[in-house]
């Protein structure tokens, strides 16, 4: 057997670098359990608001402001059509690295009999519920739904903001 180096006739002070493996900028990642209860949503909405603009989505621009509402939106779906007594729901908050990247939010539930369904048509100007969908489809790029990981009885619901694509929008506008 004979050891057969990379580079045999090349210096090691000649030799190139290699490139990392690991992203120039690290991906930001928040997960945390709230219980199933209003109280619970308002303080994952809370907690993640703080979340983004610690990561540089600022308080106040339209991208933080429609990645809260998702939030906002899944959590509360969570704590009242995917609630189990005495069972938390799980949401994690991601954004990849790289200034115009795409923030991922999930929320698992431990419900998954009660599957997301989007209203089949506006609801009446009388009801305070059913456009939570709506908007999770009118403000996402994608969005969707699975069984949670793990064989973990529910499901998680997910939506993906991709702040790419919503910067090219608001460049095209202002011209």
């Amino acid at each position: 057997m004979t050891n057969n180096p990379a580079h045999p006739t090349t210096p090691t002070h000649l030799m190139q670098p290699t490139p990392p493996t690991q992203p120039t900028v690290p991906a930001h990642h928040f997960e945390m359990r709230f219980t199933s209860t209003p109280r619970g949503a308002r303080l994952a909405r809370r907690l993640c608001a703080e979340r983004l603009h610690a990561w540089g989505i600022p308080y106040g621009t339209e991208e933080h402001d429609a990645v809260v509402l998702l939030v906002a939106e899944l959590s509360a779906n969570a704590a009242h059509h995917g609630r189990v007594p005495g069972r938390d729901f799980l949401v994690r908050l991601t954004v990849s690295a790289g200034p115009l990247s795409t923030v991922r939010i999930e929320v698992a539930d431990t419900r998954g009999e009660r599957l997301p369904e989007p209203a089949r048509r506006l609801p009446g100007a009388d009801r305070t519920d059913g456009r939570g969908l709506l908007l999770v489809a009118a403000l996402a790029d994608r969005w969707g739904w699975g069984p949670r990981p793990g064989e973990a009885p529910g499901k998680v619901v997910w939506a993906e903001y991709d702040r790419r694509n919503h910067a090219a929008q608001t460049v095209l506008g202002q011209m």
